[in-house]
């Protein structure tokens, strides 16, 4: 257990810290800021983010806890968004991706009574230097300029429905992990059902990281959906996980184990999935072509909406909220939601209760109304990002496809935000969102569908927004005032 502090950088106060929290919930919490969402408090609120701040977290260790260890990482899962990472004095690293895993070897650093360290630098002052070295790298007008040389949810720098508040902190949990032989790092798991999809059998493809040279095998079992083991990897009249309103949503859980040469399992691997073909059909139609989810062989008409981060204040969301709201859009029978591409990757919980309510995910990657500069070390960035999101869900029976970004092939296709004065914006957008991305699905997840971005019919800046093929940003009720009617 960690217990942190929290102080602007260069002040001597420190107030108590949460993490996961942000500096913007911590302040608040201290009678220090007022609701940013009362009146003009936005703008206070911004103000304060052109300081960086520093979260300090104090932790004992006893020293037989790391005798049977061949290493312990040092496991962030977010760091709002660019930071240096300290532990005992010993900078470990630099963050500068709100969106990734940041995993540190510690081992040979750790004593009984231990530091961690966290420097945050300034989102304001950050992208307000890089967009004056790069100006033609824009994005919608009303976010705050530079935000796209930023890998922090679009969001917070403001949006026509929201305000610009570009909070900072550790967002997510801190581990320490103890590694004794080898870790799991990753399961990929297959369904490959039999023609008439009478039966499966579960594949399960580990990643493996080994710390010592003892042998290490693995080990998987199933659980039907009412906690029954199931013999083997075949599973014979396998009950069947449907969208809301056209069947059940029934778990199966898989679970891996790594077991070294003396027999003590090293580390486990646990996930409830439920069984289902779900692709999308991109059929020629009497139109053009259609764009349907397609799950267990039947066609479904999508019903849903866009999720965006329920709170500007990511520490003020929790697996409670988010069930009562996505629980409403089960109610109002949703069948797909889609994760917007200027937000966050949403948190396991998110998942596990769409998997729970049969609603389908639209998963966009976090790429929305922006353009980008791919240089290598941007490249090397984002493909880290997309891995580690891929990874962590991947498995859940409610992911139903990928997509690259929010409306950018459009707006580049249109020349906007400096796509007519630089070819080379145009060429970044091919190769990020049509050779990178889609490199990385087949590697790391074939078996689900890709699409470069929405709207598209398919990729190359062919007619993206046309209402025969492929998904349509229908706009005229909205920008164009027409009634609703017009739908």
């Amino acid at each position: 257990m960690i217990s942190w502090r929290m102080r602007i950088a260069g002040q001597d106060d420190t107030i108590p810290a949460s993490v996961p929290g942000s500096v913007y919930n911590d302040m608040i919490n201290a009678g220090l800021l007022e609701d940013p969402y009362w009146r003009d408090n936005e703008d206070k609120a911004l103000k304060l983010m052109e300081n960086d701040h520093e979260y300090t977290g104090e932790f004992s260790l006893s020293m037989e806890e790391l005798n049977d260890c061949d290493e312990v990482i040092l496991r962030f899962n977010g760091i709002d968004t660019l930071a240096d990472v300290y532990l005992n004095g010993v900078m470990l690293g630099h963050t500068d991706n709100m969106h990734r895993i940041w995993d540190y070897p510690v081992r040979q650093l750790l004593r009984e009574n231990n530091t961690v360290r966290v420097y945050l630098y300034s989102p304001v002052r950050y992208i307000a230097q890089e967009h004056e070295k790069d100006p033609l790298i824009l994005g919608t007008e009303d976010a705050m300029k530079g935000f796209p040389f930023i890998r922090k949810g679009h969001f917070m720098f403001g949006w026509d429905w929201g305000p610009r508040l570009p909070d900072a902190g550790i967002w997510r949990d801190v581990e320490l992990i103890r590694i004794a032989s080898a870790r799991i790092d990753s399961v990929y798991v297959r369904q490959i059902f039999n023609e008439d999809m009478s039966s499966v059998e579960l594949k399960t493809e580990p990643v493996i990281t080994k710390y010592s040279d003892r042998d290490v095998t693995v080990k998987t079992t199933i659980e039907d959906p009412d906690g029954n083991p199931v013999n083997g990897t075949r599973i014979d009249d396998p009950r069947l996980w449907w969208p809301n309103n056209m069947g059940g949503q029934p778990l199966y859980k898989v679970t891996v184990e790594l077991v070294d040469d003396g027999g003590r399992i090293v580390d486990t691997w646990s996930r409830r999935i439920g069984l289902r073909t779900l692709e999308m059909s991109t059929a020629e139609d009497e139109y053009g072509s259609e764009f349907c989810h397609v799950v267990n062989g039947v066609r479904i008409f999508a019903m849903g909406a866009d999720y965006i981060p329920e709170d500007n204040i990511l520490a003020r969301m929790n697996r409670e909220r988010t069930r009562e709201l996505l629980t409403r859009c089960r109610d109002a029978n949703f069948n797909v939601i889609r994760v917007w591409g200027g937000g966050i990757y949403p948190s396991d919980d998110f998942y596990d209760i769409c998997d729970e309510l049969g609603l389908i995910v639209w998963q966009d990657l976090m790429f929305a109304c922006a353009n980008y500069r791919l240089t290598p070390e941007f490249g090397e960035n984002i493909r880290a990002e997309v891995r580690d999101n891929v990874r962590r869900l991947r498995h859940h029976a409610s992911l139903g496809l990928w997509c690259g970004n929010n409306e950018m092939e459009m707006f580049v296709d249109e020349g906007e935000w400096g796509a007519h004065n630089d070819p080379r914006i145009r060429e970044d957008y091919l190769r990020m969102y049509e050779d990178i991305f889609p490199s990385i699905m087949k590697e790391e997840d074939p078996d689900r569908f890709y699409w470069p971005a929405s709207p598209s019919c398919g990729g190359g800046f062919v007619t993206p927004n046309s209402p025969d093929r492929g998904d349509v940003h229908y706009w005229d009720v909205w920008h164009g005032n027409k009634p609703f009617t017009e739908y």
